[in-house]
Formats: structure tokens, C-alpha cells, sequence
């Protein structure tokens, strides 16, 4: 099992990445870059930036068509280092949709899925430009950035396919010191990699670096203020980007909000609670149903028998097809993978009911769709950026194994079916080559127009108490609650919810303070 704080939007809105949290700086502290709000020049594109960007934020941009019918893509130029604008440039990949109409057109709204390592892009192609409510796409351009490092965007590289299998096998429950040993050599031979691969980039691919990324392109393509809908990590980009730019800062929705005050050891333990939450929901679910694999007992007994499946699998592994086996660690991130829409509990109860008869197979294909690995063994690069963000974004969790040892009551008792792997799977950045640039802080976002942030009451990967502390800490932020299951809520199935945030999109007006929905 490999979470390394990633986030991911849900299946539903397509198996796009979608994830996580972190500080911020790179380049520049938060407070040092808003003076860019204030001391911009201006351009036929509206608000531009300082005189040394200029030629960044007047750049034109050569539109093609990209294999989508009706969509645009393009390659937008920035530095790699805002600090030295001249310096060396990054190509980063940009995507569009024009505005359908009728209607007056409100501008671009630009999306992400979250990850970090989730390909906006991708995200735009494949479900937001076609799937978000017609109202919407008739009066917005709809436009995505693929974030530097990410997909399309000068991508980060870390391992071969057939290493990022060994990698994905190492046992993140060690038993004892030699376990320990592999499971940090591993964490160390992953981040080598990447220095190898990709050590240019690697120092440049903060949520800070990013979401100036978006405001360049929020220039390029004529827009005054910038409309954005983030999910999961796309709602930290989203705040940062209002913390960076508050007088720029248009129509936000933050959907399945992170909370920026936290350390990374808290983040990843509050994430380990989430998940157990939704396990416990599934597993009251499971009770109910005939074909339930863990029993009918209890929703207790099933959590019991999960943890005695997962602990039978870190014994003996069993055939997942071909020369492939499902170990407890594959396991585990399948069992996750279920976890971020309920409409994937049915595909989850088959799958264990397989992997308990002796055949890992379909258990083993959904660890494979959360890493996204290709049938011919190859792999998209989002764990690798998902990585190369968060151990920039904030320092690590842990400086050692022996301080995951002591944290790990505390862990499992936030998660009894998942806490032990999800506390060694935080050690992951403490091995990084790149010295973490960002922090915790609050983000107020003084001067920002009404954002709205979205929370989910059981989100296994971005608590319902991040949603309500974000909301609390901007200056101008509402919260809009969803009663239920899943990951994210916008585009799910809830016509309360859809309703609330179109008519903020489409008119401005933010849901009434302590609206909820279910």
C-alpha cells in the first residue's frame, strides 16, 4: 500500500488522479508573491504580472486541435524559477473547450483534479469539458493546466515499470528490523531515482510554483480574475492560488477541501481516521448484502476479518494472474481504491470474495487502476509527482523508523483496519534529495471574493473537519456540506449539491452559511 498522502477525485468523475496536501513557498514565501497583485502591469490580457514576467503573461498562445473533437491543447512557456525569470524555461500543457452558449459568456473556468499528480488535461478531456452540468459549459471556456511536473508538463521520472512493481510489493507492515530495512531502502531507492531522472525539475514543482503557473495562464487566455473548481489537492492549489493573488481571485469552488494549517504527520493520521470512516460505511454496507465475502455478522467482524485477510496475504501472497501475486500491501490499496466512491462497493465485495478463494486477480486490478498501471507494465507518472509535490510542499512526517514505531499506536488506533501501513508509508519524504520549501500556515485569503468550499461528511481521503477548517480560516469562504459517502460531492449524484455550486458559477451567489446537502 503506497497512499503517500494522495488524493484522488472519484471514480465516477473518471480514475484522473486527484490528491494532496501540503505548505507552500518555492520561490518565494506566500506573503512575498501577492506583491505581485499589487505591483502588476497590465496588459490587453487584463492583469498581468511584474515587469519581469511580462513577457510570460503577454505570451500568445498557438492553439491546435489534440485528438478531442472540440478541444484545444497548446504549450504554455514560464519559468522554472520565478526567482530568476530569466532564466531557464518550462513547457507546461494547457487545454481548452470554447463555451457552448446560449448564454452570456462568463469567461474560462479552469479545473484540476487534484493528486498532486493528477493530469488536469486529462481530467478536461475525459469528463469536466463533457460531463460538467450544460449550464456551465454554455458560459465557460472550460481550461486545464497540466501543473509543472505532471502528465504533460515536463512530467518528473522516477523508476522503470518493472522496479515500480517491486516497489508497490514491499511490505509496508514490517515485522521485524529486516523488514524495516527493505521497506526504507525502498523509500530510498524511489527518490534516487528521481534525482537521477529528473533533478532539473525536481526543486520546482511546489503548489506555489503552480499556482502562479495558473495565473499566467489566467492572463494568456483574457481573463481578469480567475474561475476555478479543485478537487481534493486542486482545492490546496485553489487556496494558494487566492493567497498568492486575492484580487485576482474570481469564482472558486474547493471540493473536498485539505486544510493547509497541518503538519504532515497530522495530515496523513487525520487521512488514516478518514479512511477508516469509510471503511466502517462499507462495512456496514457489507452486512446487508448476500454476497458480502467478510461475513454478516457485524460491520465489528468484518473489520476483523479484513485485518485477518490482510495479515494471511503478508504470509502468504496469493496468484493474481500471470507471474503477478497479490501481496498484503497490493491488497491494501485496492481495498482503498473502493474507498473513494460507494458505487465501487459491489466491484470490491467480488474482488475479495476472489482474492479469498485463491484468486487475487480483480483485487490486484484495482491497486493497479489507483497507481495507474498500464496493462503492458508501464506506469503514468502521478505517483512520482504526487511524491515530488508533497515532500516540497511540507517537511516530512518522520525523520526515521523509530519515530514510526512510536507513532503507531496512535495511528492504529485512528484505523485499526489501515493505520499500521498508512503510518510507514509516511516515511516516504523523509528520504527525499530536495529539502522541503513550504510549511503549515492558515490561509486567509484577505481581499479574496466568496469562495466556496465543499466537505463530505465520511470522505475517506479529505476529512470532513479539513473542509470546515479551511472554510473557517479564509476570510471570505462558505462552507456547503454533502451528508455521505465518497470522495468529492460536485458532479456525484447530489442535485442539492449541483445546484448550489452551479448557481455560485453561473450567478455569484455563494449557498446560504451552514447549507447542507445529502
Amino acid at each position: 500500500m503506497d497512499t503517500r498522502r494522495l488524493f484522488r477525485i472519484s471514480a465516477t468523475a473518471l480514475a484522473a488522479a486527484g490528491l494532496l496536501v501540503s505548505g507552500c513557498s518555492a520561490g518565494g514565501s506566500p506573503s512575498e508573491a501577492s506583491a505581485s497583485d499589487s505591483s502588476s502591469s497590465s496588459s490587453g490580457s487584463g492583469s498581468a504580472g511584474p515587469a519581469a514576467l511580462k513577457r510570460y503573461y503577454e505570451q500568445k498562445l498557438t492553439w491546435r486541435g489534440c485528438g478531442v473533437p472540440d478541444f484545444q491543447c497548446a504549450t504554455m512557456k514560464a519559468p522554472l524559477d520565478y526567482t530568476k525569470p530569466g532564466g531557464t524555461e518550462i513547457d507546461l500543457a494547457v487545454a481548452r473547450k470554447k463555451a457552448t452558449g446560449p448564454g452570456k459568456r462568463l469567461g474560462s473556468l479552469m479545473v484540476n483534479p487534484g493528486g498532486p499528480g493528477g493530469s488536469a488535461v486529462g481530467y478536461l478531456q475525459a469528463y469536466a469539458g463533457i460531463g460538467y452540468p450544460a449550464p456551465v459549459r454554455a458560459q465557460y471556456d472550460m481550461v486545464a493546466i497540466d501543473p509543472r511536473g505532471v502528465a504533460r508538463s515536463e512530467p518528473v521520472e522516477c523508476l522503470s515499470g518493472k522496479e515500480m512493481d517491486a516497489y508497490t510489493q514491499v511490505d509496508q507492515t514490517p515485522d521485524d528490523q529486516a523488514e524495516v530495512t527493505k521497506l526504507t531502502e525502498s523509500f530510498k531507492k524511489f527518490a534516487q531515482g528521481c534525482e537521477r531522472r529528473s533533478g532539473t525539475v525536481l526543486p520546482h514543482v511546489s503548489t506555489v510554483e503552480a499556482a502562479r503557473d495558473m495565473d499566467v495562464f489566467r492572463a494568456v487566455l483574457g481573463d481578469r480574475k480567475l474561475s476555478y473548481v479543485g478537487a481534493s489537492y486542486g482545492t490546496f492549489l485553489g487556496a494558494t492560488y487566492a493567497e498568492l493573488f486575492p484580487k485576482r481571485t474570481g469564482r472558486l469552488v474547493l471540493d473536498g477541501a485539505m486544510d493547509p494549517s497541518l503538519p504532515a504527520r497530522e495530515l496523513n493520521r487525520d487521512q488514516t481516521a478518514g479512511f477508516e470512516t469509510a471503511f466502517r460505511s462499507f462495512a456496514e454496507d457489507c452486512v446487508k448484502q448476500a454476497d458480502c465475502p467478510l461475513g454478516r455478522k457485524s460491520p465489528a467482524d468484518v473489520s476483523n476479518r479484513m485485518k485477518a485477510f490482510f495479515a494471511k496475504l503478508d504470509a502468504r501472497p496469493v496468484p493474481a494472474g500471470g507471474d503477478r501475486e497479490l501481496t498484503e500491501s497490493l491488497a491494501t490499496t485496492g481495498v482503498i481504491a473502493a474507498m473513494y466512491d460507494e458505487s465501487a462497493w459491489p466491484q470490491l465485495r467480488e474482488a475479495l470474495a476472489g482474492a479469498m478463494d485463491g484468486d487475487g486477480a480483480a483485487l490486484l486490478a484495482l491497486a493497479d487502476s489507483y497507481y495507474e498501471r498500464e496493462s503492458d507494465g508501464t506506469y503514468a507518472n502521478l505517483m512520482f509527482a504526487n511524491s515530488a509535490v508533497n515532500c516540497l510542499d511540507l517537511p516530512p512526517s518522520f525523520t526515521g523508523p523509530d519515530e514510526v514505531t512510536k507513532a503507531l499506536p496512535s495511528f492504529e488506533q485512528a484505523s485499526p483496519v489501515f493505520g499500521r501501513g498508512l503510518a510507514w508509508a509516511a516515511l516516504n519524504c523523509t528520504y527525499w534529495p530536495t529539502e522541503a520549501t513550504g510549511a503549515p500556515h492558515r490561509i486567509e485569503a484577505k481581499g479574496a471574493a466568496p469562495i466556496v468550499v465543499v466537505g463530505t461528511t465520511r470522505d475517506p481521503a479529505t476529512p470532513y473537519k479539513w473542509a470546515r477548517s479551511l472554510a473557517d480560516q479564509l476570510s471570505s469562504g462558505t462552507l456547503l456540506t454533502y451528508n455521505g459517502d465518497g470522495h468529492t460531492a460536485y458532479g456525484r449524484g447530489s442535485d442539492c449539491i449541483d445546484t448550489a455550486i452551479n448557481a455560485y458559477l453561473l450567478e455569484g451567489t455563494p449557498p446560504a452559511r451552514g447549507k447542507t446537502c445529502s
